[in-house]
């Protein structure tokens, strides 16, 4: 998972206002409950010291937020008086939350998002297309394609001495409107970074878009004839192929995660080890065990190679006022200083990850600890 959306959030100083509720729709008296869950989570950042002008930017946000139709949650950061990121959850929390702290807890937002696939999707017949692309950070962007050609569209039957060139003329034109899908289809892959793209519907048409798609988007692309553009058409194939291909790809990524990891010898796995790797810019990917429940601390000074397991490391780092946090706050707001991506597993998927964190790392050398010297 890349976490450069996270940026925002480290790009000023706290203290920081999290908070997660449960904003579902689904209900006459929805709007309410969300009242109430509100009020109640306001309450909590006060009794831990958030300041008036933070709760107020966040009270205009929850409270103005365009509600969705079913069970949905939303994740809320606020600094000095500002909201600075504010994300829509697929899903409720596992609980309402609400922090005041010197840095923002994005863990849940990062356990319950998981790995993003950037995905495009098109659903294609003989005179266009309709698109969609979802980027890494959720974003979708849409396209309504209309190739060029309106006639002909339809083979002639058989008979009469200009068949052969009408059939030509149709099948020219189903060619070039392929093309514009085609164009139209590369465009919106480049702009989500796509890891993967779904051509579906009319079999001519998806087989002249796959064939004019570049080199470098055929592995990537998977084909099915599932869908059509018809309207009051079932999608609920095309759906179901699309989501199984995106969790294909990210359980792809996440098992190529653990595979490097598993092949550095014992080196990057443990806290200590992590932190250590953290400090010298060494990690490419982190990977830790979800645990709502967790609640261990790190010391953090003002710079995001600045944590350590105890005071006296960051002493010894010339950093003179160091704050106690939380320690997957600290671990993430590393990460993202970095350029480091991360790895959310559940508990059952790595039971042997010591102290439920480990690091890919980008370089061993013998400094590096855990490698022995020699």
């Amino acid at each position: 998972m890349q976490l450069s959306f996270l940026r925002p959030l480290y790009d000023r100083p706290g203290p920081w206002c999290s908070v997660y509720l449960d904003a579902s729709a689904d209900t006459e008296d929805a709007h309410p409950a969300l009242d109430l869950r509100w009020r109640a989570l306001e309450r909590r950042l006060m009794e831990q010291g958030a300041d008036e002008a933070n709760i107020a930017a966040l009270d205009r946000v929850i409270r103005g937020h365009d509600p969705m139709v079913g069970d949905y949650g939303l994740a809320v950061f606020a600094s000095h008086g500002r909201v600075v990121l504010s994300e829509y959850l697929s899903a409720p929390p596992l609980r309402d939350l609400a922090s005041f702290a010197p840095l923002p807890h994005v863990m849940p937002l990062l356990a319950q998002r998981g790995e993003q696939v950037a995905w495009v999707r098109v659903l294609a017949d003989r005179i266009g297309a309709d698109a969609i692309a979802i980027s890494a950070g959720g974003v979708p962007r849409r396209a309504h394609v209309v190739g060029r050609e309106t006639f002909p569209l339809r083979k002639p039957q058989p008979g009469g001495w200009s068949q052969d060139i009408y059939q030509k003329a149709a099948m020219e034109a189903w060619h070039r409107n392929a093309g514009d899908v085609t164009a139209a289809t590369v465009q919106l892959a480049e702009k989500v970074g796509a890891e993967v793209v779904v051509i579906a519907g009319d079999v001519r048409a998806t087989g002249m878009i796959a064939a004019q798609m570049p080199e470098r988007w055929q592995d990537l692309m998977v084909r099915t004839d599932a869908g059509s553009r018809a309207e009051g058409a079932d999608q609920t194939l095309l759906d179901d192929l699309t989501v199984q291909t995106i969790a294909e790809v990210a359980d792809q990524r996440i098992s190529a995660a653990l595979d490097r990891f598993g092949v550095q010898e014992d080196v990057g796995g443990g806290l200590d080890a992590v932190v250590s790797a953290l400090q010298r810019n060494q990690v490419d990917t982190m990977i830790i065990v979800d645990d709502p429940s967790a609640n261990g601390e790190l010391w953090i000074g003002a710079e995001p190679t600045e944590i350590a397991v105890d005071p006296g490391q960051l002493a010894a780092m010339s950093v003179t006022d160091p704050q106690r946090v939380r320690a997957d706050a600290a671990l993430v707001r590393a990460l993202v200083g970095t350029d480091a991506a991360l790895t959310v597993l559940g508990p059952e998927e790595a039971p042997e990850l010591t102290d439920g964190v480990g690091a890919v790392l980008r370089y061993v050398d013998r400094s590096t600890p855990g490698r022995e010297n020699g």
